[in-house]
């Protein structure tokens, strides 16, 4: 088979298409999820360092008293 019968093959093939569609929808949905992912994961960090400023100033203060 030479290689514009395979091109033309491919051309008319419209399941590679949709196939091509749902690999780039899936692209977004993770790009998405890990944009998400990302912006949560810096409140959660932001949450537990303030737990630790809060706890290490009262050990402090209950061994100074």
């Amino acid at each position: 088979m030479s290689i514009h019968r395979l091109l033309a093959r491919l051309a008319r093939d419209d399941k590679a298409m949709a196939s091509v569609e749902y690999g780039l929808i899936c692209a977004l949905i993770i790009l998405a999820m890990l944009t998400a992912l990302s912006g949560f994961a810096n409140v959660i960090q932001g949450t537990w360092g303030d737990i630790t400023t809060q706890s290490s100033s009262a050990i402090g203060q209950a061994t100074a008293a």
